[in-house]
């Protein structure tokens, strides 16, 4: 028996984004391994979020893990204040709703922001910022989830649902 991994969820979410996408681009676009992302993908077939046949999502189970089994599978909580990548509250598309509070960080090098860190989901997070802004805006939504105050938290749910089953009915 295989569990999930926290980069399976990105796996799935790219999934999301980009349906069908090969094992090779798939890989580049979350920043992992193609024998990695191959896993990643078996798991998510075996715990029935992805349909093997099609690697097709389903959305509305996914949402499910994400809103209620993320927050609690990967727990994270804030650190020391330090440089990096923006996040949860502090990042699209959540930053103009939540303007004015503390902002929260994976800890990155190339960061330039302030604030307190988090821990991201996997850690090739904050490189995929730079070079996959639609994984990045879904990335930040699931830390809300994991690290965010109850409107916080309400809000990326709001949000995750109007994205990942808005584009379910416009896939139908």
């Amino acid at each position: 028996m295989s569990y999930l991994r926290a980069h399976d969820v990105a796996v799935a979410l790219q999934l999301c984004l980009q349906p069908g996408l090969a094992y090779r681009a798939l890989a580049e676009a979350v920043g992992l391994s193609q024998g990695e992302t191959h896993n990643a993908v078996q798991r998510l077939v075996a715990a029935r979020l992805v349909r093997s046949e099609t690697r097709a999502v389903h959305r509305t189970a996914l949402l499910d893990f994400i809103c209620c089994g993320v927050p609690f599978a990967y727990a994270t909580s804030l650190g020391p204040e330090t440089r990096g990548v923006p996040t949860a509250h502090a990042a699209p598309p959540l930053i103009s709703d939540f303007s004015g509070t503390d902002a929260v960080v994976w800890p990155s090098a190339s960061g330039k922001v302030r604030g307190a860190a988090v821990e991201p989901l996997y850690a090739a997070a904050p490189a995929s910022a730079r070079r996959n802004p639609a994984l990045y805006e879904l990335l930040t939504l699931v830390d809300a989830l994991r690290v965010g105050r109850a409107r916080e938290r309400q809000r990326a749910r709001t949000i995750l649902r109007e994205r990942l089953q808005g584009e379910e009915r416009s896939a139908l």
